[in-house]
């Protein structure tokens, strides 16, 4: 590297700080909801809950439970429940 490419590197941080200290003074809250699920319902006990929910949903996490050998080496996996994230307006 030369010396000019360190000082185009450096330009870019000081805009990064400049953008992450913008997005702390947005003060935004989350909740974590922990949904059971039976798979054989899994789609429609899903869809209630989510139309049930207020804020907008950010993300949905599978917990995968990996019980029996088969399951270990990924050839079959039952998620046990899920963890979603909801932005609280």
């Amino acid at each position: 590297m030369t010396n000019m490419d360190l000082a185009g590197d450096e330009t870019g941080v000081r805009g990064d700080e400049e953008e992450m200290t913008s997005l702390k003074e947005v003060n935004m809250k989350y909740k974590v909801h922990r949904l059971d699920i039976i798979m054989e319902n899994g789609q429609s006990q899903l869809e209630q809950f989510l139309n049930n929910l207020e804020g907008e949903v950010v993300t949905i996490i599978p917990n995968i439970k990996k019980t029996s050998l088969s399951q270990i080496y990924g050839a079959t996996a039952k998620v046990n429940f899920l963890l979603i994230v909801e932005k609280i307006k």
